[in-house]
């Protein structure tokens, strides 16, 4: 059975989120956001991309899975259930699909995969909906790293 993780950073810092892909052995780190600019330090597409590579870690942008500017805005209002039917008929075309099957192939391939989303709770993100899509396709378990969220970033570390 494959697995695949998924990520969002919404409430990580740069060290915490690389430490959890780290700590999870993740090979290749794919975005799925429509728009891979962040306002957060460090999350914008080449940043990130350079922070994953100096870790070994591969990085992808696949913004035909992404959510569309009105789902995005359902979810930044707390509408859940309204942005979830607006992605499952974005996924539902022909781009969504193309990039579904190359995400198939990628995980066929035995790499350890992660989708990365803004979004903390899995449950209220598209990256959800993006692995159960997978798993109609082949065998999957999939797993929500969760970054911790940086309190103790000023902490001295413990022995």
């Amino acid at each position: 059975m494959t697995t695949i993780a998924t990520i969002g950073y919404e409430v990580a810092t740069v060290r915490t989120f690389m430490c959890a892909v780290q700590d999870a052995g993740i090979g290749l780190l794919i975005d799925i956001r429509a728009v891979a600019s962040s306002r957060r330090p460090g999350f914008s597409k080449t940043q990130l991309a350079a922070n994953l590579a100096e870790a070994g870690i591969d990085y992808l942008h696949l913004r035909g899975l992404g959510t569309p500017p009105d789902g995005r805005a359902a979810a930044r209002a707390g509408r859940y259930d309204e942005m979830r039917t607006i992605y499952l008929e974005h996924l539902a075309t022909s781009r969504a699909q193309d990039e579904l099957a190359e995400l198939a192939e990628l995980a066929r391939s035995g790499r350890h995969l992660c989708l990365l989303c803004f979004e903390a709770d899995p449950a209220h993100c598209h990256r959800s909906l993006v692995a159960a899509a997978l798993a109609r396709h082949l065998p999957l378990q999939i797993t929500h790293l969760v970054p911790d969220d940086g309190d103790d970033e000023a902490a001295p570390p413990q022995d």
